[in-house]
């Protein structure tokens, strides 16, 4: 194992939080595969580099601005397994994806929907935030029976 490839790799965790495929794909162009595998084992050993770690840092800077279903798809992306998924969405976020909901729709809208023009424009501002149908109709058709 090269020193330069530590070097990086530790450059790269002193910066924030990186999953093991994350890290994987940063040192590719440095290194052959077996000699960044014995890097990964060796840091998680020492506990400088852990998934589970990774995915609760993730949640705890996203959770105000995402639901759980954009955060899952975004740690799997990033390789993260659904067992650690579910471990740091349980943990990091307060579970109601209703009450951040409406946080990030009154923030961005506050207003309710005054056609339906306007409410598909606000659904879909929230599905693409990782909110599901069933908490969507729910925001929006309680700012519905608001205005009414």
């Amino acid at each position: 194992m090269s020193e330069s490839l530590k070097a990086r790799a530790l450059r790269l965790l002193s910066q924030r939080e990186h999953s093991r495929a994350e890290l994987t794909r940063k040192l590719a162009p440095h290194g052959t595969e077996d000699e960044i595998d014995a890097l990964l084992v060796r840091l998680a050993e020492l506990d400088l580099q852990s998934d589970a770690r990774f995915a609760d840092s993730w949640v705890r800077s996203r959770q105000a601005r995402y639901g759980s279903r954009r955060m899952a798809m975004d740690l799997r992306q990033r390789g993260v397994g659904d067992a650690l998924i579910a471990a740091a969405l349980a943990e990091g976020s307060d579970g109601d994806d209703t009450a951040r909901a409406r946080e990030v729709w009154a923030k961005k809208y506050g207003t309710p929907p005054a056609d339906a023009r306007e409410w598909a424009r606000q659904a879909r501002f929230l599905q693409g935030r990782g909110f599901g149908a069933d908490v969507i109709h729910k925001i929006l058709k309680d700012r519905d029976d608001e205005s009414a």
